[in-house]
Order: structure tokens, then sequence, then C-alpha cells
């Protein structure tokens, strides 16, 4: 995790440092999320919702640095168990985007997110889960205009989120990744 870190604060600094534009904005959206890996088979879908800031810092023609900070709810339902695991988080997503048109953009790049709430019908469950969790996102763009884009992203969790202490618990949801599919409307600042 401290190599991802230095890695978007290199990213970051390289990025300020030769950027020959750097604009700002704001965007928001639709997620649906749910936990992939280990056991956990018997999840469904939640709908949630994302929004928060970037940067967008041009590095070359085509090429663009953009981190985001981003307010995420997050989780899952649990089919078997019929309850809701709705887990809240401040992401911070560092990615590269590269422009094919003006219009059409792909993007990518490393994520952590910050656990800020977790709960399950009504209970506090943040103990349940660990504070950082880490993940890849991939996606694309369309640009309506200079200003207005919306964006289709897909993000892979990398690393296990559960903090369970009790054995029979954590044998049978093993190892829940967290796995977000966002839909955001974006506006650029001149």
């Amino acid at each position: 995790m401290k190599k991802i870190i230095l890695s978007a604060i290199t990213v970051m600094a390289f990025a300020f440092s030769n950027a020959q534009e750097t604009r700002f904005g704001i965007k928001g959206g639709l997620n649906i999320t749910s936990f992939a890996g280990g056991n956990y088979w018997d999840t469904k879908s939640l709908v949630g919702f994302q929004v928060g800031g970037f940067a967008e810092i041009k590095i070359i023609d085509r090429l663009s640095i953009q981190p985001e900070v981003l307010f995420s709810t997050q989780g899952a339902k649990l089919d078997n168990l019929n309850i809701d695991r709705k887990l809240n988080y401040i992401n911070v997503p560092v990615l590269a985007k590269f422009y094919i048109t003006k219009q059409f953009t792909v993007e990518g790049g490393p994520q952590l997110g910050f656990l800020v709430s977790a709960k399950s019908e009504g209970e506090d469950i943040k103990d349940w889960y660990k504070s950082v969790d880490t993940g890849f996102n991939f996606g694309a763009g369309y640009n309506f205009t200079d200003n207005v884009s919306v964006n289709l992203r897909y993000t892979v969790g990398l690393s296990n989120i559960a903090d369970y202490e009790v054995d029979d618990i954590e044998e049978y949801y093993d190892s829940p990744k967290n796995s977000v599919l966002a839909l955001t409307l974006a506006y650029k600042f001149k």
C-alpha cells in the first residue's frame, strides 16, 4: 500500500511540475456496488451514489492525469441473510486519462479508499471492516462540451475489506472486495 501511495504522489508531483494546463471540476452520479471475491456468492447489488471534485492536469496533447476526491456509498445485499451492508468511503483515485478524440476518453489508475462508516440494518459495523481499501479503476468518457462530460467507470477491489474476529463468520465470508460500477456527470470550470 505504501508503494501505491508513493507512486500516486510521485505521479501528481510530476504532473503538476510539467502541466501545460490544469482544470478543476465537480462530478456526481450513480453507483451499482457489490462484494466480489471469496465466498460472497449470495450477494446482490446495492444502488448508491458518489459525489466529489477533481483536477484534470494536461501532460501532453492527448494525455492528462486526473486525481479525484469522492464520497462514495458502497456495499452489498447479503441475499442469504436478507440484510444490507452499507459502507461509505472517501475515495482518492489517480487516473491516467487518454483522449482518443476530443469527445471520447479512456482512463485507468489506482485508488485508495478510506472507510467513513459501515452500517447493517441500522447497526454500526465499522469495526467489521478495514479502514483502508485499495482498488483499480478503468473506464471511458464522452465530452459533450469542453465543460460537460459523462463517464462510465468500473472499480475492481484489490484488497480484502473484512476485519472479522469470529472464525465461523470469517470462514463463510472470506476475503470480500469492493466492486463498483459508476455512471457520473462531470462539470469542468474554465
